[in-house]
């Protein structure tokens, strides 16, 4: 926006900067519904409104280096948006809200100030489609760390008592959670050393070829550790399940219950519950 009719309407807006940015908010607090208030949103947009009339006043090209300051804010907000929970639509009107804030302040009867605001309008366009992309990155990643803690958290390592600890699995078993149920159980191992390990399988609603597999990978991992493994759990659907399949199980020891794989514990260590926690 090199021309005249445009470093017109950037020095106009400047002049009204104020009262944009206070329509702008205003707009902005009525589609959020209360989430934000009109002077919280004030406070946060008038450095990106200076950013943007800064770019504007320099050139035409939303990708170039005159933005960059107003896409980092923009990155910046797009990310808490996300963090906050907003929805894409109320992040993407934070920004869209600009053009009507900004048309307001136009004369429309001036060919000339119209012709700039259109312009305008089309690098606000482009920041608002940067802001969304950034906004669907961050949810995207916020969504896969929620994913990874959820799954640390649905596979506890329970200390049992001294020497003995339980992992009860709850839910479908795949590659990437066996992965870290061995990790958990691994570490736990070492840093208990525990001789038993009972993996409880109650929980997991159906045994398959490959949910069998990890099971093995896990208790052969934990068998390197010097620890001997139970599985409990196997309801007489699950039996027939694995018989059908012809999965293997070896001389793994299998319970019906996990009463049944603590009563063999207690049995061949002598040991009684004495000290309880999670790993």
């Amino acid at each position: 926006m090199s021309d005249q009719d445009a470093r017109a309407l950037v020095a106009q807006l400047r002049d009204r900067r104020d009262q944009t940015v206070a329509a702008w908010a205003k707009a902005v607090a009525a589609s959020l519904g209360g989430r934000a208030s009109a002077s919280e949103l004030t406070t946060e947009f008038e450095p990106l409104f200076d950013a943007v009339l800064d770019g504007a006043d320099s050139g035409r090209d939303s990708s170039g280096g005159d933005f960059d300051q107003a896409r980092a804010l923009l990155a910046e907000m797009s990310r808490s948006r996300a963090r906050e929970g907003y929805s894409p639509t109320e992040t993407a009107i934070s920004i869209f809200s600009l053009k009507d804030a900004i048309l307001a302040e136009v004369d429309t009867a001036d060919a000339g100030a119209l012709t700039s605001f259109l312009a305008l309008s089309r690098v606000i366009d482009a920041l608002g489609l940067f802001t969304f992309e950034t906004y669907a990155e961050a949810r995207n990643r916020i969504i896969s760390e929620q994913g990874v803690e959820l799954m640390e958290l649905s596979t506890p390592v329970v200390k049992l008592w001294n020497g003995v600890v339980g992992v009860p699995l709850v839910g479908t078993l795949d590659s990437a959670r066996t992965q870290v149920v061995t990790e958990k159980l691994l570490q736990a191992l070492v840093d208990t050393g525990s001789e038993y390990a009972i993996i409880d399988i109650t929980g997991v609603p159906a045994v398959d070829t490959q949910v069998a597999q990890h099971l093995l990978k896990t208790i052969v991992a934990a068998r390197l550790m010097g620890a001997e493994c139970i599985v409990s759990g196997i309801r007489p659907q699950i039996a027939q399940t694995i018989v059908a399949l012809g999965i293997e199980f070896g001389d793994i020891v299998t319970k019906a219950s996990l009463a049944d794989a603590l009563s063999l514990v207690i049995s061949r260590s002598g040991g009684a519950p004495a000290s309880r926690g999670v790993v």
